[in-house]
């Protein structure tokens, strides 16, 4: 049995159902404060009962206003970004607009296609949650007066928001309990450099080695890419160097999911024979085996922090506007696969690794650095 088609209703019969206008009943949806409670209440009532959905793109045309707000994230395969896209997209719908999303994948072509959407359906604003993206495609948007709020951006562009992530705090905060346990061999797979945040994230891990007396060798500087199988490939380059570090700092939790991965296949244990920490603290974190110790920075705490800065008058606050130079705080989140290191001699090593390794030639992940070619 075919369902029946409901017939169309449009403004027209709402006004008629409710003895108003139509000039009434578009105020009364487009939430008009002037138009009488009484009024309001039958266009809600008459709306309600014919089950109306206004034309979101007729009242663009009416207001000149989109009701939409652009949304740029690095991608959305790392759970981190869903979680992200999902808190933005509630509190955007809560203040009346609906989202455009674009995802870059790190390339500087798919940024400036996200950016040219953007553009052409008019967003009203533009959060950029990329962690890095080109200045000029920034001054783009920023040109044609889209108001817009960033992550990490710098402060070239007079009309951008930049939201800086206090990466630093997490950071030391992983090293130090890393040390505080007996680590001296302790290794950084960061994300691509050319991203600003990646580059942060690097500076401060030297940094907060430096304040504890130690000097990572440039072996155990590892650039990755952000991705598990990039995890891996590192953790494999770093099974071979010397000494074997004792413990991995990663960029993001991605890229520790990649590095116990490469551990289990190697033979190592978690934490008995490598701690490994990630970054971002994903809801997938608590689930690895063993779970994840991991730098927490709050993907909902990020999303609100951006919409809120966002230089839109409909979107202030009742304590107002977020000033330029929001901080997002960053902490460490300890769970099982951190604990002490080894010792061989009296003497924490990484040394002995190389020998574990090497007696799982069977492994399905080679355990040592992969030969070229």
């Amino acid at each position: 049995m075919a369902t029946p088609v409901r017939p169309s209703v449009d403004i027209h019969v709402v006004a008629r159902k409710a003895g108003v206008s139509t000039a009434t009943v578009s105020r009364v949806m487009n939430h008009v404060s002037t138009v009488d409670a009484r009024l309001a209440a039958r266009v809600n009532k008459a709306a309600a009962e014919l089950c109306y959905t206004p034309n979101t793109q007729a009242r663009a045309l009416v207001l000149g206003k989109s009701g939409l707000l652009g949304l740029i994230v690095s991608e959305i395969t790392n759970p981190f970004f869903p979680e992200l896209i999902q808190s933005f997209e509630l509190a955007a719908v809560e203040r009346g607009y609906e989202i455009l999303l674009g995802s870059t994948n790190y390339a500087p072509a798919r940024m400036a296609q996200c950016v040219r959407r953007m553009v052409e359906r008019k967003v009203e604003g533009v959060a950029v949650m990329t962690f890095g993206m080109d200045e000029d495609l920034l001054q783009e948007l920023s040109g044609r007066a889209i108001p817009l709020v960033s992550v990490g951006s710098t402060q070239t562009i007079d009309a951008a928001v930049s939201i800086e992530v206090n990466y630093r705090q997490g950071i030391e905060e992983a090293v130090q309990h890393l040390a505080g346990m007996g680590h001296r061999a302790i290794a950084l797979i960061s994300g691509p450099l050319h991203l600003r945040g990646a580059e942060l994230r690097r500076v401060a891990f030297v940094e907060a080695m430096a304040a504890i007396g130690l000097s990572p060798s440039g072996s155990h500087l590892v650039e990755g890419d952000h991705t598990m199988e990039g995890g891996l490939r590192a953790a494999r380059q770093l099974f071979g160097s010397t000494p074997v570090p004792t413990a991995i700092l990663c960029s993001n939790d991605m890229t520790a999911i990649g590095v116990l991965h490469a551990a289990s296949a190697c033979g190592l244990g978690v934490p008995e024979d490598l701690s490994v920490i990630g970054f971002d603290d994903i809801h997938m974190a608590r689930f690895t085996v063993p779970p994840l110790t991991s730098v927490r920075m709050a993907p909902a705490d990020l999303a609100r922090a951006a919409l809120d800065a966002l230089p839109l008058r409909p979107l202030r606050t009742a304590s107002g506007p977020v000033e330029t130079g929001t901080v997002i705080p960053t902490h460490l989140v300890v769970r099982q696969t951190t604990g002490s290191p080894r010792r061989r001699g009296g003497r924490a090593s990484g040394t002995w690794l190389r020998g574990k390794r090497m007696g799982r030639a069977e492994a399905a992940v080679s355990c040592g650095p992969e030969k070229p070619g």
